[in-house]
């Protein structure tokens, strides 16, 4: 499934000629896909909201008697025909499929950085896949990393990645390659960072530091380029639409226990910190893929939203959740 996602990625890109708006491209087809199965999700969650101020009021009636509180929520799903799991089972059937998916945008996004070091290590020329500000999409959106990959991003590619891109590369580069001393046994970021250093493409492109003092992020320093990859733009867009899509997305609300955190305002809000982490990490594929999924489940959820009151108001969910003055 994982090679059968990243053909698909790939045979766009031959059609558009540019991984950038592939990417774009490809999200939203694989959102599309999984759409229904979020409906569903997010009818069911809806659903569940509504009759919170019932379940407030069975946890607070039988607060001291677990058992009857149980039950009395039990029969209370039953009288409203919902189901406890009806928001997270679409949600746990999606979530293998986005799994496969994130594998297959790895995998190709590995294969391409390879692809790009062996070229520079062998013509000293690397072609990067540009898309907008970003010199290379297989590097990080980010002024703290150049073009050209150092030697962590080389060194993280798997070697069943290293042995397809030898396996397919054209007889006269492998000849260059084993000049060199790489192989098929010992191809890896490992043993190609070192030559790569001593190109004089790699020297150039590493003088360009600038003449700026390091900076301290507590556990390590870090140093900007004067030529960088990105300007961060999409980690932060990544963070900002994570804020967006939390800000639409309805979820069952119930009161936190008295002397007990509130996880949920603690989750709004590290989601969207936690973008800003990965997708800074991450190449720009990725970070483009993330921006893409949560624009797309912002304007999906303001549609839910709309049907969901088009629904309410032609008496189309079902049974309404009426309050009682008095629970027995």
């Amino acid at each position: 499934m994982t090679q059968f996602f990243a053909n698909i990625l790939t045979g766009i890109n031959s059609l558009i000629g540019n991984y950038g708006w592939s990417m774009v491209i490809f999200t939203v087809l694989i959102k599309l896909l999984i759409s229904p199965l979020d409906y569903k999700s997010r009818k069911g969650m809806r659903r569940t909201q509504l009759i919170q101020p019932e379940i407030a009021k069975l946890q607070k009636k039988y607060a001291n008697d677990k058992d009857k509180m149980n039950q009395k929520m039990a029969e209370l799903y039953r009288k409203e025909n919902i189901s406890p799991m009806s928001g997270c089972l679409p949600l746990l059937i999606s979530m293998p499929l986005l799994f496969i998916m994130f594998a297959a945008m790895r995998n190709v996004a590995n294969m391409e950085l390879a692809k790009q070091a062996i070229d520079l290590l062998v013509n000293g020329v690397q072609t990067n896949e540009s898309w907008l500000w970003i010199r290379n999409l297989w590097m990080p959106d980010s002024p703290f990393y150049a073009a050209i990959a150092d030697q962590q991003n080389l060194q993280i590619i798997p070697a069943d990645i290293w042995a397809k891109v030898y396996a397919g590369l054209t007889d006269a580069t492998r000849t260059a390659l084993e000049g060199l001393g790489v192989n098929a046994s010992n191809i890896s970021g490992q043993t190609l960072f070192p030559l790569l250093q001593a190109t004089e493409a790699y020297t150039t492109e590493t003088a360009l530091w600038h003449e700026l003092p390091k900076l301290n992020l507590l556990i390590t320093q870090m140093s900007i380029y004067a030529k960088p990859n990105g300007w961060f733009i999409l980690p932060i867009m990544a963070c900002v639409t994570q804020l967006l899509m939390s800000a639409t997305t309805q979820q069952p609300q119930q009161p936190a226990a008295e002397g007990q955190p509130d996880t949920g305002k603690f989750m709004k809000y590290f989601f969207p910190v936690f973008s800003l982490f990965i997708c800074a990490s991450s190449n720009a594929s990725f970070a483009l893929y993330w921006v893409v999924s949560n624009v797309f489940a912002w304007a999906e959820q303001l549609i839910f939203n709309k049907v969901f009151e088009i629904q309410d108001r032609k008496g189309n969910t079902g049974k309404s959740v009426k309050e009682e003055d008095s629970i027995k």
